[in-house]
């Protein structure tokens, strides 16, 4: 009997143990992985400034807060939002732009580098 219950409480934790990446995978699918470059120019207490290289293809992934683009280089960028929904955003070099807060995932479809100082507020 009690050799029943060490067969079977082994049973379980290996079906614990293979199950557990298994989740973690399964949780990694929902969004791609960042693959964009980014430099921390100043950061404080009250204020986060970034400079992010999207060479052709990168991607950004992430909850990102209310903030200011400056845009370095030109670009065009694929907007894809937590429904599905995709929209395709034109930046030109020198151009500024306010973005709400969001958790879009962000693609370079250009052809070209694009370059970004983004500020942020804390």
């Amino acid at each position: 009997m009690n050799a029943g219950r060490i067969i079977g409480a082994t049973a379980i934790a290996l079906c614990l143990i293979v199950a557990a990446p298994l989740q973690a995978q399964d949780k990694g699918k929902d969004k791609p992985k960042s693959t964009v470059t980014t430099k921390v120019l100043l950061e404080n207490d009250k204020v986060r400034v970034t400079e992010t290289t999207f060479k052709p293809g990168d991607v950004s992934a992430g909850d990102r807060r209310h903030r200011v683009g400056y845009a370095l280089t030109g670009g065009t960028l694929e907007r894809t939002n937590k429904e599905g929904k995709k929209s395709t955003v034109e930046r030109k070099a020198g151009a500024a732009a306010w973005q709400e807060a969001d958790s879009d995932v962000v693609r370079n479809i250009g052809k070209s580098e694009y370059k970004v100082v983004t500020v942020t507020l804390k």
